[in-house]
């Protein structure tokens, strides 16, 4: 059996196989209340035989979406409206997960195919922003947000708890926390859009702080049984990359002492000028050291699309889990592709059965 196709325990939850579909943003949503096209979209990604789907990045509160098309659980309708998509993905035989975020300073944002750039002031679908730090982005994301008060912090953090609440209620078993790429999270804990002076800026200790803060306000309403994961960018390519690293490693202990279950290693995007080394599975390695020192199961994406790769990674243990993103939306059966191509000779078990009677029966190969 390839390594791909073991299956994963996490807590109570097990997954048929190491591939899982990321979080991706669809920005199709209405008032953060998702529509047919993300139920057609989940379900057919869970008949494709991953063993993960986790929902794109699911804002905490409307003022935290990147776009005014982004989904939303900040109240009950929003969360009942994934009531069936969840049935969905475990009729199809994978684990229904989600992702709740708060995008900060590159919220209020156009669609990346209207432009990926902020909304303008004098456009009515744009928002006020918030981050750690009165510091814009910048390049396309220049809006200035309000540097957060005490209050703004407390708020933020009842209201990821909020969401997870709502998540558990419309039956997700799997919780992703979004401290990534530049959003939210991720800018408390880099130096480029955290200049605060009080507990939560400054050192290491105050960076990680609100992270910290918000994973343990969220385990305390999240069972024990269930996986809780992070995503979060443990390295930036700015020319700190081994300061950054050794921080990440750090606050990845910490956050397994918070009752962090995994963590899915991705890159910081807190600043437009960094020099990012583009290449097929180029956070593996990065991975496997986050892995190796933190003693935390790990997940990573980023051009890990074909089968040997994938597989590859998972039985040299550098990562636990395998995020298969743009190659499951080029082609939704890709798990069943992938078992083929490893010389699985007929996994008609990665398709629902009306395909597999077809494509196994009548093949030609």
């Amino acid at each position: 059996m390839p390594a791909l196709f073991e299956p994963f325990k996490l807590k109570d939850i097990s997954l048929r196989n190491r591939i899982a579909i990321p979080p991706m943003c669809q920005y199709s949503a209405v008032d953060g209340l998702i529509n047919d096209w993300h139920r057609v979209h989940l379900a057919g990604l869970a008949r494709g035989g991953a063993g993960l789907v986790i929902v794109e990045a699911t804002a905490v509160s409307p003022e935290g979406r990147i776009t005014p098309g982004c989904t939303g659980i900040w109240n009950d309708e929003q969360a009942q409206a994934f009531v069936p998509v969840v049935a969905s993905i475990k009729a199809a035989g994978a684990v229904p997960g989600i992702q709740i975020a708060h995008a900060g300073r590159k919220a209020s944002a156009n669609r990346p195919w209207e432009g990926d750039d902020h909304i303008s002031e004098d456009d009515p679908r744009g928002w006020d922003t918030i981050a750690p730090s009165a510091i814009a982005f910048g390049a396309a994301l220049p809006k200035v947000p309000k540097a957060m008060t005490l209050d703004d912090i407390a708020r933020v953090r009842q209201d990821f708890v909020d969401a997870a609440k709502r998540a558990l209620d419309a039956g997700f078993e799997w919780l992703e926390l979004h401290f990534a790429h530049g959003y939210l999270g991720q800018s408390f804990f880099s130096t480029h859009s955290n200049q605060r002076d009080d507990a939560y800026g400054g050192s290491l200790e105050n960076r990680s702080r609100f992270m910290l803060e918000t994973l343990a306000a969220v385990r305390q309403v999240w069972p024990e049984h269930l996986p809780l994961t992070a995503r979060f960018g443990v390295i930036e390519y700015d020319g700190r990359d081994e300061e950054t690293l050794a921080e990440s490693i750090e606050l990845a202990k910490n956050f397994k002492r918070e009752g962090l279950d995994m963590l899915s290693v991705s890159v910081g995007f807190s600043t437009p000028t960094a020099n990012i080394p583009w290449a097929p599975a180029f956070l593996a390695p990065i991975a496997h050291r986050v892995r190796r020192e933190a003693q935390l199961p790990v997940s990573s994406a980023w051009g890990i699309d074909t089968p040997e790769l994938a597989d590859n990674v998972v039985r040299e243990g550098q990562l636990d889990l395998v995020m298969v993103g743009r190659a499951n939306l080029a082609n939704p059966h890709w798990p069943y592709y992938a078992a083929k191509k490893l010389g699985i000779a007929r996994p008609s078990w990665t398709l629902p059965a009306p395909y597999a009677h077809w494509l196994e029966r009548y093949a030609l190969s």
